[in-house]
């Protein structure tokens, strides 16, 4: 079990609602990720990340897919790569990722709460 926080710890974390623009396989990252370009709507605007969710995910049935990211990390060099935001997602039963997103449509941009 983790360590307790507070919910203002809570509220420093902005994971928003973004849509996958475009997605590209990253044969150069160590372990097989696919590179995504994720639309936050009008105030954050598009942010680019990889992921490592190739067993459950193709780059051309990411597109158009809505997803939840933490949005306010430092980007973060993966390769030639900069990631800027985090992906979310939980482990299936064998510790293969698999997204989260809402299960109705929402603004980009929205932020969790």
């Amino acid at each position: 079990m983790s360590a307790d926080i507070t919910f203002d710890d809570f509220l420093k974390v902005d994971i928003r609602v973004g849509q996958v623009m475009r997605a590209e396989p990253f044969p150069e990252a160590r372990k097989p990720a696919i590179k995504l370009w994720i639309d936050f709507g009008a105030e954050i605007g598009e942010r680019k990340t990889s992921a490592q969710i190739t067993v459950h995910y193709d780059p051309e049935t990411l597109i158009g897919r809505n997803v939840l990211a933490v949005v306010n990390f430092p980007p973060r060099q993966i390769g030639k790569f900069m990631s800027e935001v985090l992906v979310l997602g939980v482990p299936d039963q064998n510790g293969e990722v698999v997204l989260l997103s809402p299960d109705q449509d929402v603004p980009l941009g929205g932020r969790l709460y």
